[in-house]
């Protein structure tokens, strides 16, 4: 079943090209769940045997991706706001604990906005919060193009090196993800050191 799915996204974004990436991109970015992998390793694969531009595809990787997430960011700074202090207490999220969410986002929404994308299940997520909390707009762009940018490029390079080796892909897709979870605690555990650092010299 992978196996047929992967040969159909390779078909998929061969047929439809860089347009094809873009907006699988901004699926996988947005609220509908779709894993990337099953996009940009594919397209680091066509750039490998020569069919697309290895420039090409990271740019479109990447403009897809930020749409995506700036559609969630919109999307949650407007109406997500207004529903959640309308009727959160009926999901039990009471206004006391939004307010707390928005607190924590402003003053952790960089670090969080970075390393949220890393995370799988958790990167189409993270722009949620961002715009309810309405973390400044260029600050959120910045932090998801460089979190979004490391992990696309990751599985396009991983595409490209890897070749025709499927079952390596695979195993190396997973060995990804870890690499990735273990980048996110790293960052984590550097703010936190940093931020008590901060506290105590002030």
């Amino acid at each position: 079943m992978l196996a047929e799915i992967t040969q159909w996204i390779i078909f998929t974004v061969g047929e439809w090209g860089y347009t094809g990436i873009f907006i699988m991109m901004a699926i996988e970015s947005s609220f509908i769940p779709f894993p990337s992998e099953v996009v940009m390793v594919p397209a680091g694969y066509l750039c490998y045997k020569g069919q697309m531009s290895l420039p090409l595809v990271l740019i479109s990787g990447f403009a897809g991706s930020m749409i995506g997430a700036w559609v969630n960011y919109f999307l949650a700074m407007s109406l997500g706001r207004k529903f959640l202090y309308a009727y959160g207490t009926y999901f039990f999220m009471k206004p006391e604990l939004l307010k707390k969410i928005e607190l924590f986002f402003k003053a952790h929404g960089a670090v969080s906005t970075f390393s949220g994308r890393l995370i799988p299940g958790i990167r189409q997520l993270i722009s949620i919060p961002a715009g309810f909390a309405k973390m400044p707009l260029g600050l959120f762009s910045l932090y998801t193009f460089l979190g979004a940018g490391l992990w696309s490029s990751a599985l396009v390079f991983l595409g490209y090196f890897m070749g025709e080796k499927e079952e390596l892909i695979k195993s190396y897709v997973h060995e990804l993800v870890w690499a990735a979870l273990a980048l996110v605690l790293m960052i984590v555990a550097v703010y936190i050191y940093l931020q008590k650092r901060s506290k105590k010299t002030q």
